[in-house]
């Protein structure tokens, strides 16, 4: 198994490693997302989450719920392949999937210190922000990067073929 590969956790075993890692006294944040075409605005908000703590785990939807989510052709990647090269980046200490439309169950388990989310987000709009706060976490919005999105790459690819 490669040192990458290593990095993909099923959820179950994860919610153990977390609980080492709290026990350890590390700080866990958490973030999530469709990933499905990686690009800079992703790059530097996984950056920037890594660097609010210890540890950084992404939680990714599954190509069920991307398709629910983004429409039947989506996604352009496979969760696996998603997942794996989520898994390659330094920032990322684990990646999980979760095949419901929200992470609200993962964060329950999981239940970071602190919870992350782009910044097209507002902390109102985040889900699990109910979870996180109520056992004294924070949600924390990473700046938003203009010009970055999956959406627009494949709009702007369309456009030259």
């Amino acid at each position: 198994m490669s040192l990458i590969s290593k990095k993909i956790v099923p959820r179950d075993i994860l919610k153990g490693i977390v609980e080492e890692k709290k026990k350890e006294g590390k700080k866990i944040v958490f973030t999530n997302g469709c990933f499905d075409i990686l690009h800079r605005g992703h790059v530097e908000c996984l950056e920037f989450a890594r660097n609010l703590g210890d540890i950084l785990i992404i939680g990714v939807n599954s190509d069920e719920s991307v398709r629910r989510l983004k429409g039947p052709q989506r996604p352009i990647n496979t969760l696996q392949d998603r997942m794996y090269v989520l898994a390659a980046l330094y920032m990322t200490d684990y990646v999980t999937d979760f095949h419901e439309d929200t992470p609200y169950n993962l964060i329950k388990e999981l239940q970071p210190h602190i919870l992350v989310k782009a910044g097209d987000y507002t902390p109102e709009t985040v889900v699990g922000r109910d979870i996180v706060e109520s056992y004294g976490g924070k949600v924390v919005i990473a700046p938003y990067i203009n010009g970055y999105s999956t959406t627009d790459i494949l709009k702007k690819a369309k456009k030259e073929v």
